[in-house]
């Protein structure tokens, strides 16, 4: 979901559940509810424990413990007061906090909580343990505010969020706010549709945010209000001119300034940087405007709070004609940005300024030697983001690299008071370089790392004992608005000074890119054979690696999982891998929520990698559910050696072959509905012979009913005796000939019978084309020979319970999640790719009964339901526990028949193991 689907969806929760909650009826049901139904969780049972039992004096149970993210809940019924204590059994009086603290403490260490949450189905209240007094500090999220603060919540599945910060609630309502002075200010303008239009507005946003965090950060002045009052003394007809002169004087030089102005416009600085460069188209300002400007946007919100890099992506955000039109914001969480810079730069940096701070060996002068070249150090890195947009991932760069110098300052110089004072900081966002297509973007991100300059000042100011002038500008971040496909970007930054690359690409699959963004990428990889199956991103990682060979210059990208599967790795990475790419960190697949508003809940990788010799004994990092040093990870993200999962046409064991069903291409002549069928029937009572059950994989999963005439070996004598029958024919007949593909117009000859016939005399294994990303299981089954399987189904017409089995195993899903392509999110099986890639293992006889019978297991658990579909069934929500159990069953007895129970404790570690499998298989 994107923020406006998870608003939306928030919105519909607290309205569910509005005014009731009862602690021993509804608890899983309203935990259950919010987490699946707001933040997407489907899995339940690997990631959310309800009442799980503590070793107190008595038997007690938490409410709900969230594993992954060492989250404690402890909910109470609705109108119990969260703060009020009551008496426990044990004579003892607690909140409900204390009470969930006194559970965590009986947890094993490994288990005790990171954050407590206790709630009454209206109140929520959060206990940060990482604080020194979390019982002073809780934050309060009322069920009515949940669609505004929904975000402030993301900490009970995502283990990277460190702190809850209202900064980032501010940023999203500054953004808000400027959506609404955008919409009051557009009917105003002569020529709302026209592109100046468009552009002089855009830069009015952004001027009036620019004064509006001035004033807040005590740039204009030590009131803090000197916007506000300067804009307020004038009445509403004047208050146009006023803004004219006002965005004049900060363009201006004291020196160059008229003398006569006026006091009020003089008393403002000099700003610099091309922010106020140039006259602009503004408009009447209305009452209304006015009024959003000085008591909404000024009085009532203090924007020297605000996350710039937050702020940066939901201000371009708000004012993109693209996601306006969406009805959202969206922006890049701050957390998701660390999972890029940290392995890329930011740990190795942190560690080498802990290791000077930390040698107890330096003395006193070696050890400020040390800081000062490291000081110098950080001064002289260089970083460039090529899909830049609103500067996101340049201004947490650049607001972590002076958190750094900060503490180091403050360790040099200990809180004493510079007395002859030159300004320390040395870290400039002059450091920080971008491209980016969308201009108004680019003002954006250059305005955003001003802000984020401007509070970094002010800490360092508290550091150092000084007032450190932020005005004039005198450093600038070199945002160059261009298409980064094209550009040089050596003529944006020199790679000689260049020592990191990062970003965040555009998301845009191959079947859904612009002609032109086909010819970019096809000019980029040099007109590579089956380029035009690559999504846009690999473009990114295409010129980049050409740009870092013969360079020590590391990089990183947030990329689609998909580049990583399937075909394209074949393509891609075969290609990059061949010129002396290596990848050296990487985090498998995982939700990523972005600015962008068709990318939400896009299943996102990030992949970190160079091109240079690493040392003798270099461990890459693999971000699964922990860090895992590995020798090398392979273009599957995963450990091992760079293995390359080619199509083949047989399977590599001696196992049944696995083919399409059948294919029509008929124009729909063949297809029934059941209207169809039923007319049909009326008609001609004895056509119902060649009238058969049709399934593809959205029938197959989910009872649909579908028919299609199957006229192979028809009497035609009888056909002749049917109109309708007789239509169907001509329609296919016609549809064939008049068909652009000549291998369509042969079959016009023989317009009684699909293209390409599949259809065995035997009961077959059907496996879907296509399945949800959402299920732990593809569901597979048998079919009968009377049921048609269309070519969106695979079949094995061979396949046995023991195939059956195998197949719907947690190994078996494993190496498809690796290996297979993907249709947005949803999983693509290929039989080329993961069927006959499949390493099977080679079981005992007995092992092989066992994996006969829990298949059989399985397929007896879905008949205790006939009434649900498979989709039903194996929805994480909804699927029967009898269900799960024979999977699970299952899946142990395939996992002894390959050795690995017991010696396999993750998916990364059973895809390894199915890697080596294949290749011992491969190389024979």
């Amino acid at each position: 979901m994107n923020d406006t689907e998870q608003r939306k969806a928030a919105k519909a929760f607290a309205e569910t559940w509005r005014n009731k909650g009862d602690e021993k009826q509804h608890t899983q049901q309203f935990w259950s509810d919010l987490l699946h139904r707001v933040y997407g969780i489907t899995d339940f049972s690997q990631r959310v424990e309800f009442e799980k039992r503590v070793p107190l004096e008595h038997t007690s149970f938490i409410d709900v413990y969230i594993p992954e993210t060492h989250v404690i809940i402890e909910q109470k019924s609705l109108g119990i007061d969260l703060l009020k204590r009551k008496k426990q059994s044990d004579g003892r009086e607690l909140n409900p906090f204390e009470q969930a603290q006194r559970y965590g403490g009986r947890l094993p260490y490994s288990e005790r909580p990171r954050w407590i949450v206790t709630c009454n189905f209206q109140q929520f209240l959060i206990y940060d343990m990482n604080e020194v007094r979390p019982e002073e500090k809780p934050i309060c999220i009322l069920l009515e505010e949940l669609p505004e603060k929904y975000h402030l919540l993301s900490f009970l599945l995502d283990a990277s969020v460190k702190k809850i910060t209202v900064e980032q609630q501010l940023s999203v309502k500054a953004g808000e706010l400027v959506g609404k002075l955008y919409d009051l200010m557009l009917p105003q303008y002569k020529d709302p549709a026209s592109e100046e239009t468009l552009k002089s507005l855009n830069k009015f946003c952004v001027r009036i945010v620019f004064c509006l965090y001035a004033e807040d950060a005590l740039l204009f002045g030590e009131k803090g209000s000197e916007f506000h009052d300067y804009l307020s003394s004038f009445l509403s007809e004047n208050r146009r001119t006023a803004l004219i002169n006002l965005f004049r004087i900060l363009d201006t030089p004291e020196a160059e300034r008229d003398p006569y102005s006026e006091q009020k416009l003089l008393d403002f600085p000099y700003v610099n940087g091309g922010l106020f460069d140039g006259d602009i188209e503004i408009p009447r300002l209305t009452e209304e405007i006015s009024q959003l400007i000085l008591i909404d946007m000024s009085e009532n919100l203090d924007w020297s709070k605000i996350s710039p890099t937050i702020f940066g992506a939901v201000f371009e955000s708000t004012l993109n004609p693209e996601t306006r039109r969406s009805g959202g914001m969206h922006y890049t969480s701050i957390e998701n940005i660390h999972k890029v810079i940290d392995p890329l730069f930011l740990e190795d940096l942190q560690n080498e300024y802990d290791g000077i701070i930390n040698n107890e060996k330096l003395s006193k002068p070696k050890r400020k030697e040390a800081l000062d070249r490291f000081h110098d150090k950080l001064a002289s890195l260089y970083f460039l983001d090529p899909a830049a947009g609103s500067g996101n991932f340049l201004t947490e760069s650049y607001l972590s690299l002076r958190r750094l110098e900060n503490k180091l300052l403050e360790q040099q110089l200990h809180g004493l008071m510079v007395l002859e004072f030159a300004n320390p900081v040395k870290v400039s966002i002059g450091q920080f370089a971008g491209i980016e297509i969308n201009d108004f973007a680019v003002t954006v991100a250059r305005t955003a790392l001003w802000i984020a300059e401007s509070q970094m000042i002010k800490e360092t100011e508290a550091i150092v004992n000084q007032t450190i002038e932020f005005f004039p500008l005198k450093t600038d971040a070199k945002i160059v608005e261009g298409n980064a496909l094209r550009m040089d970007w050596e003529e944006v930054v020199p790679k000689s000074k260049l020592n990191y690359i990062m970003g965040n690409p555009p998301f845009v699959g191959g079947m859904m890119m612009t002609k032109s963004q086909h010819i970019q990428l096809s000019t980029v990889f040099h007109g590579l054979l089956g380029v035009g199956e690559l999504d846009y991103v690999t473009g990114w990682y295409k010129k980049a690696s050409e740009f870092i060979k013969n360079t020590f210059i590391h990089v990183a990208f947030v990329s689609t999982n998909s580049i990583c599967q399937g075909q394209q790795v074949l393509t891609f990475w075969k290609d990059l891998i061949s010129n002396g790419v290596k990848v050296i960190f990487a985090y498998p697949t995982f939700k990523w929520q972005n600015e962008a508003s068709d990318s939400a809940n896009v299943f996102c990788i990030i992949v970190g990698f160079c091109c240079h010799s690493l040392p003798i004994g270099y461990q890459c990092k693999l971000f699964t559910n922990e860090i895992q040093l590995v020798d090398n990870i392979n273009p599957y993200l995963q450990p091992g050696p760079n293995v390359f999962v080619e199509s083949r046409n047989n399977p590599i064991n001696t196992v049944p072959k696995m083919r399409f069903g059948s294919m029509p291409r008929d124009g729909g002549g063949f297809i029934l509905n059941e209207t169809d069928k039923e007319q049909f029937i009326l008609e001609n009572p004895y056509s119902q012979k060649w009238i058969r059950p049709y399934l593809g994989s959205r029938e197959f999963l989910n009872n649909g009913k579908r028919w299609c005439l199957w006229l192979q070996n028809a009497d035609i004598v009888e056909i002749r005796k049917s109109n309708l029958v007789l239509e169907r024919i001509e329609k296919v007949r016609s549809f064939r000939a008049a068909s652009k593909a000549a291998g369509t117009r042969k079959y016009a000859d023989t317009p009684m019978v699909f293209c390409q016939i599949a259809q065995p005399n035997t009961t077959y294994i059907a496996v879907p084309k296509v399945s949800s990303e959402r299920r732990k299981y593809i569901p597979m089954g048998f079919l009968p020979p009377g049921t048609i399987a269309s070519d969106l189904l695979f079949i094995i017409p061979d396949g046995s319970l023991y195939h059956l089995g195998i197949l719907e195993s947690n190994v078996h899903m494993a190496w498809m999640r690796t290996v297979a392509g993907r249709l947005k999110s949803d999983y693509r099986y290929s039989k080329d790719i993961v069927y006959n890639n499949f390493p099977w293992p080679e079981p005992t006889e007995a092992q092989k009964e066992k994996i006969e019978k829990t298949a059989q297991g399985i397929l007896d658990a879905r008949a205790k339901y006939p009434e649900a579909s498979l989709a039903d069934l194996y929805d994480e929500l909804t699927m029967p526990s009898e269900l799960r159990s024979a999977h699970k069953a299952n899946d142990r007895a395939v996992m002894e028949a390959y050795g690995m129970w017991g010696k396999v404790h993750s998916e990364a570690e059973c895809v390894a193991w199915l890697f080596r499998l294949y290749q011992e298989l491969t190389r024979q």
